[in-house]
């Protein structure tokens, strides 16, 4: 299969979830597109080592992806639709730094299968439970001491910029609390806490310190990744990773580049009069550019990378555990959303036969993980017919799984309440998820095997790197150039709609700037 269309299929399969994402939201969302378009990239990158780390590289790719979803950005998108020329500048500039930070914790995660032994990949389930009970011990403190109502955090003692931090602090309490009990440190508990104190010096050194607030009163989570994605280029210089360095900096450049286009891409079209949901395509659009940087940083390591080995083989069970959690876990925390909506929309009663609809929702859940741990025991001893002999046959089955799970699980959100503006939103996403069934199929086996290169011919990192950076930093300058000028060439001052008219500067400005103290609300 040519190149161009490899790179099609992975930047659908990231559109998308991108798309579906749109209507579940924030962290759990984002956990699907960076899941599709990993294991579309290694399905069709011809490494059939890579095809044997299949569930690893999708559920690094999910965590990855998750944490830009912390980040506010709807503000920044309105400053685009001001019609306020400097306000329309610093939106496309934010939008470029927001969705290069997005893609660059995204990619950089993406990456680490490619290059870690089996042990220092397989190190991270244990940090991460570790993190996971950390987190909900202190929902359930949270929950008993702070008893607020979610959809008022402003009222939280805790609230602090509408940020994360309590989250990130729950990072150190993990990673710290599980080196204590074992007693000893490893790779991949360092890369945790590199990340998580990098987001306490962005936020403390940009927002506390020096005032900045890219769109008050909407959170500053963005001072946070920029600490994150520096912590992470730390770790990997360190761990002598600077592959993953170079991933996340293409990621990265292209995410920003997308966003901003992404928009300008929906602002063109707001100029046909066509009545339908803009901002959906306006994430598709991003989704399907972000798919782009995903494809072209895995395929150019597919042919230039040595080959990852399984060798000492440990952790047997750490493949079916991540195979898993991606199938059932993301399916779970997006769609466990949907009995909300049904019963909102009066689909569904909210309590059946004693028990709340969600309990039901959740019961048959526990019942599917029970029936995956069966089956998982049952084929490690004498194997399933239905299980394929080869890893690229069952990386096909995981995506296919994950993928159709997901769409069908969208529609049923929607489908209560459809009207024809949705068909831009789940007509686009069905059309691409068959087109992707298609190219996953036919593309990757078909696909040549790459042949990697003699691990002797050392890559040149630092003249990569810094080619990157260069051709990045002129991208950045030139995009967003380009699309304050054709929008301000468009509506001139005039404000097109399709969001508040929020103006970030001059003697109309209207967004608050009052920077509140710990614990206080927005303006």
């Amino acid at each position: 299969m040519s190149f161009p269309l490899r790179v099609l299929w992975v930047a659908l399969s990231l559109s998308i979830g991108w798309g579906i994402r749109g209507n579940f939201g924030h962290e759990i969302g984002a956990l699907l597109p960076g899941a599709l378009a990993a294991m579309a990239a290694v399905l069709l990158s011809g490494r059939t080592d890579w095809h044997r780390r299949l569930p690893f590289f999708a559920l690094a790719g999910a965590l990855g992806w998750s944490i830009g979803g912390c980040m506010s950005y709807m503000q920044v998108i309105a400053y685009t639709h001001s019609g306020h020329s400097l306000t329309q500048a610093y939106g496309f500039a934010c939008l470029f730094v927001l969705g290069f930070l997005w893609a660059a914790i995204g990619g950089a995660t993406t990456a680490l299968p490619a290059f870690l032994d089996r042990r220092r990949l397989t190190d991270f389930f244990a940090p991460l439970g570790a993190v996971l009970v950390a987190w909900i011990l202190e929902e359930i403190m949270v929950a008993i001491w702070f008893n607020v109502n979610a959809d008022y955090r402003q009222e939280s003692p805790l609230y602090w910029y509408d940020t994360s931090w309590l989250e990130t602090a729950g990072v150190f309490v993990g990673v710290l609390g599980l080196a204590a009990l074992r007693r000893r440190w490893d790779s991949a508990s360092s890369l945790l806490l590199h990340g998580a104190v990098g987001w306490w010096l962005g936020f403390l050194i940009l927002v506390v310190g020096l005032g900045l607030r890219m769109t008050p009163p909407r959170g500053d989570n963005w001072a946070g990744c920029i600490g994150t994605v520096i912590g992470i280029w730390v770790w990997s210089w360190r761990q002598g990773l600077p592959g993953v360095t170079f991933v996340s900096l293409l990621t990265g450049l292209i995410g920003g580049f997308g966003f901003a286009t992404a928009t300008l891409i929906k602002l063109t079209g707001m100029t046909t009069g066509w009545e339908t949901n803009w901002h959906s395509i306006l994430e598709q659009s991003y989704g399907l550019i972000n798919g782009v940087g995903i494809a072209v940083a895995l395929f150019w390591l597919a042919r230039r990378i040595p080959r990852v080995t399984e060798e000492p083989a440990l952790r047997p069970w750490a493949d079916p555990l991540a195979a898993g959690l991606v199938v059932l876990g993301i399916t779970f925390f997006n769609l466990r959303q949907n009995p909300p909506v049904w019963i909102q929309t009066k689909s569904v009663l909210p309590v059946l036969l004693g028990l709340s609809t969600q309990t039901w929702f959740d019961l048959a859940y526990l019942l599917l993980a029970l029936a995956f741990v069966v089956l998982v025991i049952r084929h490690r001893r004498q194997p399933l017919a239905l299980v394929p002999s080869t890893w690229l046959g069952c990386g096909q089955w995981l995506y296919l799984t994950l993928l159709w799970w997901m769409v069908v699980g969208n529609f049923e959100r929607a489908v209560v309440s459809f009207a024809p503006q949705r068909l831009v939103t789940e007509g686009v996403i069905h059309l691409n998820a068959v087109l992707c069934t298609l190219g996953i199929l036919l593309g990757a086996s078909a696909n040549t095997p790459f042949v990697p290169s003699d691990p002797s011919s050392a890559i040149p990192w630092s003249r990569v790197l810094r080619r990157t950076a260069i051709f990045g930093t002129t991208l950045m300058l030139l995009s967003v150039a380009a699309d304050w000028a054709a929008v301000r060439a468009i509506y001139g001052d005039r404000f097109p709609g399709q969001a508040r008219k929020h103006i970030r500067f001059g003697p109309n400005a209207n967004a608050p700037t009052a920077k509140p103290a710990p614990g206080q609300p927005h303006p």
